[in-house]
């Protein structure tokens, strides 16, 4: 499966990315517009044209300006976030290590990657539901356990070499309003979306800091900026994992002197996989998402990446917005979660010591996490 070229016709159709879109790449492209304004002061035509056309050519010159302007935000977005430095990645040579491979957005993930020979392991507690092509390994694994993380990472290192782009993929969710989440599901759905973060980058961030070259991929959500009912867990553990990428990427350059290892965040909105099926708002395709991903990481530099690509407009600003609005939107919000089913998967370390027998016969309103790619 080819990445889509940004040309191509969304997945989702006609949206307000494709239009954005199509204006960037157009009549707010300079490679276009500058020619353009070039011709009509400096050919004879072009001056008659811009002469008889005077309202068209001042449009012209306020398009070219916003498309510099545009392409100079970009260029320091870029500069900046990637501490003014560049850096080779030699696929062949490097190791991704993707977490929730096994389903969901993950398993495009791991697909896209292995399409081009990348050598990829899957950190999951499911078994792959694909078959492995000969580059992906699989590596069972309890993402709630710091042991478990800490017995697979040693595993990869001693069988593939310490990975160079880690992808923290796995993510889980409940769906309960606060009063009716208990200690286990709000443990749980830390311990998976926010702190498995922390225990995976413990174990691979020092080989990549040593030889300033890797780089860290969180996949958090756009919850993380604009929380729903019966979504409040979910969407805090999204916003401590956002502030996770944040830090990370802080602290690369100010205390471990690697200003090469790269981060990247995406903050995508519902997908439409089982983790979140029932859900109540426009749905994104899981390859859109998996497409950005992989494409942000063979760039190997650092980026900021929301799905919708026009959510960057108001979802993190929304805390900025006047009070009489945000408590608005959070009310309005409310339908999202009323028939949501998202599949549940059942952690082992969640019933050791309960009986084989009670791992089998969970129910879904029973079961303590879901584990899948993450879609929200």
């Amino acid at each position: 499966m080819p990445i889509r070229s940004e040309w191509t016709l969304a997945r989702e159709g006609v949206t307000g990315d494709t239009i954005a879109r199509l204006l960037k790449l157009t009549v707010l492209n300079p490679v276009i517009t500058l020619p353009l304004l070039l011709a009509a002061k400096y050919t004879t035509s072009g001056n008659i044209l811009s002469e008889q056309h005077g309202t068209a050519f001042k449009c012209l010159k306020k398009l070219l300006g916003l498309g510099l302007l545009s392409s100079i935000n970009s260029w320091l977005n870029d500069a900046v976030t990637n501490n003014w430095t560049n850096d080779v990645y030699v696929w062949s040579r490097e190791v991704v290590v993707v977490t929730g491979g096994s389903d969901g957005i993950g398993k495009i993930v791991v697909r896209l990657l292995a399409e081009k020979g990348i050598k990829v392991a899957v950190l999951d507690v499911q078994e792959l539901t694909y078959e492995a092509p000969p580059s992906v390994h699989f590596f069972k694994c309890d993402l709630s356990s710091p042991s478990s993380i800490a017995s697979a990472a040693s595993s990869i290192r001693s069988s593939l070499g310490n990975p160079t782009v880690l992808i923290n993929n796995a993510g889980v969710a409940r769906g309960k309003t606060i009063l009716d989440t208990t200690e286990k599901d709000i443990n749980l759905t830390f311990k998976v979306n926010t702190f498995a973060h922390y225990y995976l980058a413990q174990e691979f961030l020092p080989s990549m800091v040593e030889k300033n070259h890797g780089m860290v991929v969180t996949v958090a959500s756009l919850a993380g900026y604009i929380t729903a009912s019966s979504l409040v867990d979910y969407a805090a553990s999204k916003s401590a994992a956002v502030s996770f990428h944040e830090g990370l990427a802080a602290e690369l350059i100010t205390h471990y002197k690697a200003p090469k290892v790269r981060t990247v965040l995406m903050c995508q909105g519902y997908t439409r996989t089982a983790l979140f099926e029932g859900f109540g708002g426009r749905a994104l395709f899981p390859e859109t998402v998996a497409e950005e991903i992989v494409k942000a990481v063979l760039s190997g530099k650092s980026k900021h990446l929301t799905l919708p690509e026009a959510a960057w407009a108001f979802a993190p600003r929304v805390r900025g917005f006047p009070l009489w609005m945000q408590y608005g939107m959070r009310k309005r919000m409310d339908h999202l979660m009323r028939v949501w089913k998202g599949r549940q998967v059942v952690q082992p370390s969640e019933v050791e010591g309960e009986g084989d027998s009670l791992a089998e016969d969970k129910k879904v309103s029973d079961s303590t996490v879901l584990v899948d790619g993450d879609s929200h």
